[in-house]
């Protein structure tokens, strides 16, 4: 940790929004903004968005100088390259590999400083989030799943991250968990995966099938199909509705049953889940905790934790992002 420059940045680059936090030595946010992730067609346009948004913030620190490096979460993000690779839910990455690291670097550097730059998933943000500041605090081994635009996931063993030999290791969103022939797509390009079903996008999915498939009424009839988002489904839930209790079920089922079989290879001590749709609360964490136990093997039945984030909003991401800033 660099003790003579007293702050970092730490970036959470969702699907949605880009969240960019001034974090200090105690990880403490003393300055925040964010901008619109899909609001730009390509990568140089969000970059320079992203640098007008900063802009101010490092004002607040006392100028770039005061900035230990930065560190970013991303889709598809390479720890070892510094780039987003193909990212699905990223309109200006989908198809390229953007060197992300280096393009903040070159805009927000001065020539009496270049500011270092580091990359990494953004559930692997999360995790380090939790590890840090959060419910994982003293843990070894844990996996942090992140319920969002997509399904992301950051795994972590005796302590350390899994990264794998390429940077990838733990997408544990693109596990397929249906392999027939009526498989969803996802944004990945394959059939079946988790994140086709547990994301928010795949909650509202869920919702427009079961409407489709059935006249059972509902309070989520009361608006157009194609508008129907996750956060419906959970008012809807709230005020007794039957059939959004079982897209809920369905949803929390599938998810249990999957992390049923991520206990093979990890035995975490604690799945701790992060995102929009832990506000579900009861509605998605007990079917996850039922399935789990009814799907997994013997030996690790009854012996992990569910839990939802210990962070308010990003600040789970922003923070485990930022600790990248400090690495040497």
């Amino acid at each position: 940790m660099d003790t003579q420059k007293p702050f970092v940045i730490g970036v959470d680059l969702g699907g949605t929004n880009t969240v960019f936090g001034i974090v200090d030595a105690r990880g403490n946010i003393v300055a925040q903004d964010s901008i619109k992730t899909q609001n730009y067609k390509t990568a140089c346009s969000f970059v320079e968005a992203g640098v007008v948004c900063l802009t101010p913030l490092v004002a607040q620190a006392g100028g770039i100088e005061n900035i230990a490096g930065m560190g970013i979460g991303a889709p598809n993000a390479n720890y070892y390259s510094g780039s987003i690779e193909n990212a699905p839910n990223l309109s200006w990455a989908h198809d390229c590999v953007v060197p992300l690291a280096q393009m903040f670097s070159d805009q927000l550097s001065t020539s009496n400083y270049r500011l270092p730059v580091r990359l990494t998933n953004d559930a692997n943000a999360a995790a380090m989030g939790e590890m840090t500041y959060g419910v994982a605090r003293g843990m070894k081994n844990f996996i942090v799943i992140t319920l969002g635009t997509g399904v992301g996931s950051g795994v972590v063993v005796n302590g350390q991250l899994v990264y794998g030999h390429d940077g990838f290791a733990g997408e544990l969103g693109h596990v397929r968990v249906d392999h027939s022939a009526k498989a969803r797509l996802c944004g990945c390009g394959r059939h079946g995966c988790l994140e086709a079903y547990c994301s928010a996008t795949g909650v509202a999915r869920t919702a427009r099938e079961m409407l489709q498939l059935s006249e059972r009424p509902s309070l989520l009839r009361a608006k157009n199909l194609d508008d129907i988002e996750s956060l419906d489904v959970f008012q809807a839930a709230q005020k007794g509705d039957e059939m959004a209790k079982e897209i809920f079920n369905y949803t929390g089922y599938t998810l249990g049953e999957a992390c049923a079989d991520f206990a093979a290879f990890s035995s975490p001590e604690a799945f701790i889940f992060f995102g929009g749709l832990c506000k579900a609360g009861d509605f998605i964490m007990k079917p996850i905790e039922e399935a789990y136990n009814h799907a997994v093997m013997p030996i690790f039945r009854g012996k992990a934790k569910f839990l939802v984030s210990g962070l308010m909003n990003a600040n789970a991401a922003v923070l485990g992002a930022s600790a990248l800033g400090w690495e040497k």
